[in-house]
C-alpha cells in the first residue's frame, strides 16, 4: 500500500523536468515551463478531457494560502485540476502511494504521479491530522465478513477494537493505514478504495466576475473594455496573464501591458498554455504601432480593442489574425 523512501531532496528544477518526462511518456500534451514571476503554477497540461494544473515545490509546506486560491480559481475555469508535486513536508518525505492535501489541493511526490496518470494505479492513502488513512469499502467489507461467517465482535477481537468501530468502517468511516492492512489480511480481500485525484478533495469556490477596485490603471481600463463588449472578466495575480475572460462559449487568456520585451516573453507563455487549454489568448497593449502575432496570442491595441462592439468581434479578428499573418516569432 506504502512504499517508503529515503529522503534525498531534488532541486526544483530538476523535480519539474522529472515531472515533464512523467506527463511526456503519459501522452499529455504540455505547455512551456512557465518562468514568469510571480507564478501560481509551473505548467499546464492535457490528455483527453483531463486538464491538470501543475505546481512544483520541494517542500509542500510552502504552498500558501494566496496561490493556492488562486489554483483552485483558475483550475475551476479550465474546467481541470490543480496538482502540486513535492518532495517533502518539512523534514518528512511524501510517502508514495500516498495523497496529501494543502488548501484543498492535492499534493504527491512524483512517483505517485507517475504511478497513477502514467501507470494507471491510483493511490490509496491520504494523508490528515494524526496520520496516514484509507477510505475503506465498507459494504464489501460487510460482505466478506458475513460471507465467511465471522461476526462483529470476532472481528473486532482480533483487531483490538470496538464493535462499534467495525460497524463504523462498514458505514463508511475511513481507517488508518495499520487498520486497513489488518483488515485486509484477515478477510484476504482488498478493501481500500482507490482515491481519484481528478476529483477535488473540497468543493471548490464559485470562481466571481472582478471589479477590479485595485487594479492598475491601464489594466483597469482594459479588463473593463473587455466586460463592455460581452466577457465575464475573472483576474488574476499570480498567473503570466491578468486575466482569463469569457463569454457564453469562448475562454481567452487576456493579457495587458504597455509594449516591451517582457511582453514577447508572456505573450510566448500564454499562447502555450492556449493550445494546452483550448483557449484563445490576447495581450492587449498600449504604445505598439499595430496589432500582430507571438505564437496563438494576438496583440491587439487598446485603441482597435474599444471600437469592436461585442465578444464576436473580437474572436472574429483573433482567428482573421492567425489566419492572415502567421504566427510571428
Amino acid at each position: 500500500m506504502l512504499q517508503y523512501k529515503s529522503f534525498a531532496i531534488m532541486t526544483r528544477e530538476t523535480l519539474l523536468d522529472h515531472a515533464i518526462r512523467v506527463l511526456q511518456r503519459a501522452e499529455f500534451i504540455i505547455s512551456e515551463k512557465c518562468d514568469i514571476r510571480p507564478r501560481s503554477f509551473d505548467v499546464g497540461a492535457r490528455r483527453g478531457k483531463t486538464f491538470l494544473l501543475i505546481k512544483v515545490l520541494s517542500n509542500i509546506e510552502g504552498l500558501g494560502e494566496d496561490t493556492s486560491r488562486e489554483m483552485r480559481r483558475l483550475a475551476v475555469l479550465f474546467n481541470g485540476t490543480p496538482v502540486v508535486i513535492g518532495e517533502h513536508t518539512n523534514d518528512h518525505p511524501l510517502e508514495s502511494g500516498a495523497v496529501y492535501l494543502r488548501y484543498g489541493i492535492p499534493c504527491v511526490n512524483v512517483e505517485t504521479f507517475q504511478d497513477n496518470f502514467h501507470e494507471g494505479v491510483p493511490p490509496l492513502v491520504y494523508a490528515a491530522p494524526g496520520g496516514l488513512y484509507v477510505e475503506i469499502d465498507g459494504d464489501t467489507l460487510k460482505a466478506v465478513r458475513e460471507a465467511k461467517n465471522i461476526s462483529l465482535g470476532e472481528l473486532a477481537k482480533q483487531l483490538a477494537v470496538s464493535r462499534r468501530a467495525i460497524s463504523k468502517y462498514e458505514n463508511g468511516m475511513n481507517a488508518t493505514v495499520d487498520i486497513a492492512l489488518k483488515l485486509e489480511e484477515i478477510l484476504d480481500t482488498p478493501l481500500a478504495r482507490p482515491i481519484n485525484m481528478l476529483v477535488r478533495f473540497e468543493k471548490p469556490e464559485s470562481p466571481e466576475k472582478d471589479d477590479l477596485g485595485d487594479a492598475r490603471d491601464l489594466e483597469k481600463e482594459a479588463l473593463r473594455t473587455m466586460m463592455s463588449i460581452g466577457f465575464d472578466v475573472f483576474r488574476t495575480t499570480r498567473a503570466p496573464f491578468n486575466a482569463l475572460s469569457r463569454d457564453d462559449d469562448n475562454k481567452v487568456l487576456t493579457g495587458v501591458s504597455d509594449y516591451s520585451e517582457a511582453v514577447i516573453k508572456r505573450a510566448r507563455f500564454m499562447s502555450s498554455l492556449a493550445e494546452v487549454a483550448d483557449t484563445y489568448s490576447v495581450f492587449i497593449v498600449k504604445k505598439m504601432s499595430k496589432s500582430r502575432n507571438i505564437g496563438n496570442t494576438v496583440l491587439v491595441r487598446h485603441e482597435d480593442l474599444k471600437a469592436l462592439d461585442d465578444s464576436e468581434d473580437l474572436l472574429t479578428l483573433l482567428l482573421k489574425k492567425h489566419a492572415g499573418n502567421g504566427a510571428n516569432n
